[in-house]
């Protein structure tokens, strides 16, 4: 990691933050007590890492690094999306183990004792799952075919909810932060490293304020980060469809000139001729855009498109000077 002269802390806890300047200090709050509970007193830091939002997050940051000495911040020069942002956050995180969480107070901090205390156990991940879900219904829906692609693309266990407040161990981020693609998506790299992963069930809160930043366009942007990064099966997907029209194809052709050659009268099937068509059109047109997404990776890596950029970073507190207990 960056900060791999830094002396090593109990627990690091990783926050992407994005329109959340109101938040943000009931959020520290509540996390500094959380890991005070559980032991870390004195020997955590909050690294907030503020991903280009457009309000005043980035003011609030700097003042709560200023108030608190184990708070760190880190400013994104471009928004970068939530898994870059959050592999930034990995980079400078110097904790034995990791925790990441959302910004939003969806996720309770007070869970993360529980979560800690399964790393202890021997787990290298620590998932939650959410009881009483707060998202509106094409979320559930979305995170339900999200779901069921990771388990398909990823081999992902079953029942494991991806969900984006998680625990890892200092090993386990060394390897994800090791990928230097354009487009991270956390869940995946994580999965490619490590099967020793365990959840936790934990209520799902309303959102403190403000509302929240995952449209439909960034969730099928994430999708798309899963079903292209990690697999070429939908490729080979493709690949078995257009063999399968093909066959298909052979046989309409068959049928067509028997049924032909046994009664010259029937008319010419235009609309069974149209409908094949645009059939065929339509696969080859999904089959052209997986191709050009997987390229489109491929040249913008090439290119060495960066995944995050940081404009700037609160300084840390000297070797000597304790973080205060809360």
């Amino acid at each position: 990691m960056d900060n791999a002269d830094a002396p090593r802390l109990a627990v690091s806890t990783v926050v992407p933050v994005y329109r959340s300047a109101e938040i943000l200090p009931q959020l520290v709050d509540r996390i500094a007590a959380a890991l005070t509970g559980s032991g870390a007193a004195g020997n955590f830091e909050i690294v907030l890492v503020c991903d280009a939002s457009p309000d005043r997050s980035w003011d609030v940051i700097e003042s709560l690094a200023r108030d608190h000495s184990y708070v760190r911040g880190i400013c994104l020069r471009r928004n970068a999306g939530q898994h870059n942002a959050t592999m930034a956050g990995l980079h400078y995180a110097a904790g034995e183990r990791i925790v990441i969480i959302d910004d939003d107070l969806q996720h309770p901090p007070e869970a993360i004792p529980q979560m800690l205390a399964e790393l202890d156990r021997g787990f290298d991940v620590c998932y939650t799952r959410y009881l009483h879900r707060q998202h509106a219904l094409w979320k559930k829906i979305g995170s339900w075919v999200n779901d069921a692609s990771a388990s398909l693309l990823l081999a992902k266990p079953r029942g494991l909810y991806l969900s984006s407040f998680k625990a890892i161990r200092r090993e386990i981020a060394v390897e994800v932060i090791k990928y230097d693609g354009p487009y991270a998506y956390v869940d995946g790299l994580i999965l490619d490293v490590t099967g020793s992963i365990t959840a936790i069930d934990i209520e799902h809160r309303q959102r403190a304020a403000g509302r929240g930043n995952y449209d439909l366009r960034r969730s099928i942007s994430l999708w798309l980060k899963l079903a292209t990064s990690f697999s070429v099966f939908p490729l080979r997907t493709i690949s078995f469809l257009g063999a399968l029209i093909g066959l298909l194809s052979l046989a309409l052709i068959g049928y067509v000139v028997v049924t032909k050659l046994r009664d010259p009268t029937i008319a010419a099937g235009w609309t069974s001729l149209i409908a094949t068509i645009l059939f065929v059109g339509g696969v080859q047109l999904v089959g052209l855009g997986l191709l050009g997404e997987y390229l489109g990776r491929v040249y913008l890596k090439l290119n060495r498109k960066p995944q995050f950029v940081v404009r700037g970073v609160t300084p840390r507190a000297s070797d000597d000077e304790q973080p205060p207990r809360v």
